[in-house]
């Protein structure tokens, strides 16, 4: 499942490439017809993320709320003017239903590129950069598999497929989901974020391990992080979080202002901070070396040898050192 990090920069994406422009919405798949014909033709005017969840705000008063789920994910296709090309000739708006090469849907716009090459990402749990084409690539591409919705600019394209939700709402509706939701260090600041986290989560007896996925407690962690920093706080998952001293909770909060941020710049998940130079490098390149804990079941921990152990908490596999974690 996509953890905060990449929906945070997912919602990047589209303030670069989408906010400011009228946006063509439809729904290939069917199942958000509805919702698209109300946000068809309106301009994107902001877009950012809660955790796991993302609010696209339009013109006229009306969101778009996305949660991505386990297999959610956006392609991303963009047309890129070849070099030679007008950059800033009157290329029309791409809308569903216009086919064939960019020349064709161009035509009769003075000034439109003469050639492009369209590149494509696919962004959800993982960031994956396609190969970009040659020149003459059709815009806008035909839509491959389920695609829940597809937002369409005169050079983007942003295909979702696979969600949990996907819904056109109110700016009520909007807010009322916002109240739900714990306190993310990007959206809340690193002060109010740990005043609103204490005060919902410190008389609570769930274990820190199920807490710590409760998007209403703390929104944005999801298995790899709640496995990774427990381990770096020293904590037992199956302790209850009302038997934590408050320096305990505070350093939790402030680990996950930490890395946060660091998941958002890099693209990946990355708790072995302390690594520099060849070894962070290493890290970076291959998952194998980038966790404490998470995905190592059986395998000695880095720190103190002892194997570390797989258990099942509330359907979602759990990592930790039973030497370290006490």
């Amino acid at each position: 499942m996509p953890e905060g990090h990449s929906v945070h920069r997912i919602a990047a994406r589209f303030r670069s490439d989408l906010v400011g422009h009228p946006v063509a919405v439809t729904s290939p798949q069917g199942r958000f017809a509805q919702g698209g014909a109300l946000l068809d033709g309106r301009v994107m005017e902001d877009c950012f993320a809660v955790g796991k969840q993302m609010f696209v705000r339009f013109a006229g008063d009306l969101h778009l709320r996305v949660h991505l789920g386990i297999y959610g994910a956006w392609d991303f296709s963009t047309l890129h003017a070849e070099e030679g090309s007008s950059s800033d000739g009157d290329v029309r708006p791409a809308r569903e239903g216009q086919t064939g090469t960019y020349a064709a849907a161009a035509a009769g716009s003075m000034g439109a590129p003469r050639a492009a090459r369209v590149s494509h990402v696919r962004a959800g749990e993982q960031e994956t950069a396609g190969t970009a084409s040659g020149a003459g690539e059709q815009w806008p591409p035909e839509p491959v598999g389920a695609v829940r919705v597809r937002l369409l600019t005169d050079r983007v394209c942003a295909d979702l497929r696979g969600p949990t939700v996907c819904e056109a709402i109110t700016p009520h509706e909007a807010a009322a989901h916002l109240e739900r939701l714990g306190p993310d260090p990007v959206v809340d600041g690193k002060r109010r974020g740990w005043a609103r986290f204490h005060a919902k989560a410190a008389h609570r007896r769930t274990p820190i391990g199920t807490l710590l996925m409760d998007q209403a407690m703390i929104a944005g962690i999801g298995n790899i992080y709640r496995a990774e920093m427990l381990f770096r706080a020293g904590i037992d998952p199956y302790t209850p979080t009302v038997d934590l001293r408050e320096e305990q909770l505070r350093e939790l909060w402030d680990d996950w202002c930490r890395l946060l941020p660091i998941g958002i710049e890099t693209g990946v998940i990355v708790t072995r901070t302390q690594l520099r130079g060849k070894a962070k490098q290493a890290m970076l390149e291959s998952v194998v070396d980038r966790h404490h804990v998470y995905g190592r079941a059986g395998e000695d921990c880095r720190v103190c040898g002892t194997a570390i152990s797989l258990a099942e908490m509330q359907g979602r596999k759990l990592y930790w050192c039973a030497g370290c974690q006490r």
